[in-house]
């Protein structure tokens, strides 16, 4: 089965030669509410930066990208040797002069004439940015199919922790839904027995007792907060299903699903329900702590 999810961590390398070019491009990903982009790219190719950026984020919608690229021509393509010809001549015309006027021997060679400053000039061949984007996007694209891989393998980590995460908390919804009419017959009894204690033989007024106990169930009622629980879970795991980005969806489930466990303990009366809230919202935090590395 394939996994959607995607870690905002991740990175990915690839070096190629691409007609005449040794390219290597590296993109390193980290966490960010936004997506945010830099680049170091060799000398002279800077135009290639927002190029890169749009590719990037045609596959990451939230992350820090830092991106290296380093484009290298061959050897054959990589330099041009141009000579200033006019220079050239007159260093040429100024030695035979200083030949003839002083009786020296006429020996200039090439190699003297190239020694001079500026007769030859180094430089490389003009280039087609768009050609060069072309090369570079192929690597950027290798770069990027690896970088993803690695948030794919990370994702589906995430997805088991979550899911079972989501899992516990559903079970102590559970056990919060089962032990809640408890709390009410605990009270009831409580309630007829310290009547029995304060009037002794005086009959009691059953229906004081009745109607004490409807208005405390009321009170401690957590009904409403475990059925939004529920399907606020229930979300929850669809979402982990979806191959969206869906970090910051997940996030808002999350402070719903930590709201109704506050409610739930603002309401409870109960030891054993206080301690299932505790556990509970021990686990909510810890899934917003891990959707945090979500996209």
């Amino acid at each position: 089965m394939m996994i959607l999810l995607r870690s905002m961590t991740g990175f990915g390398r690839a070096e190629k030669v691409v007609g005449g070019y040794d390219i290597t491009v590296e993109i390193k990903a980290v966490n960010h509410r936004f997506f945010d982009f830099s680049s170091r790219i060799t000398r002279g190719y800077g135009f290639l930066e927002d190029k890169i950026k749009t590719f990037v984020q045609q596959y990451a919608e939230r992350g820090k990208f830092d991106v290296f690229v380093s484009l290298e021509p061959s050897r054959e393509t990589g330099v041009q040797v141009s000579v200033n010809k006019t220079l050239a001549s007159g260093y040429v015309t100024a030695l035979r002069g200083l030949s003839e006027e002083y009786g020296l021997k006429d020996n200039i060679s090439a190699a003297d004439i190239a020694r001079f400053p500026d007769v030859l000039s180094i430089g490389k061949p003009a280039e087609d940015e768009g050609e060069v984007w072309l090369k570079v996007r192929e690597v950027t694209g290798a770069a990027m199919e690896s970088m993803l891989q690695m948030r794919m393998a990370e994702g589906g980590r995430l997805k088991d922790d979550l899911s079972k995460r989501a899992d516990k908390i559903l079970s102590i919804v559970s056990e919060i839904e089962k032990r809640s009419p408890e709390t009410v017959a605990e009270y009831e009894e409580k309630l007829r027995q310290r009547l029995k204690d304060m009037l002794g033989d005086i009959k009691i007024d059953e229906q004081r007792i009745l109607t004490e106990a409807a208005v405390f169930a009321d009170r401690v009622s957590v009904t409403e907060e475990t059925v939004r629980l529920r399907s606020h879970i229930k979300q929850f795991g669809s979402m982990l299903e979806s191959d969206a980005a869906v970090g910051r969806k997940l996030d808002f489930i999350v402070q719903e699903m930590n709201r109704e466990a506050n409610t739930i303990g603002s309401k409870c009366v109960d030891a054993a329900i206080a301690h299932y809230v505790v556990d509970m919202k021990s686990e909510i935090e810890k899934i917003r702590e891990q959707i945090q590395n979500i996209e």
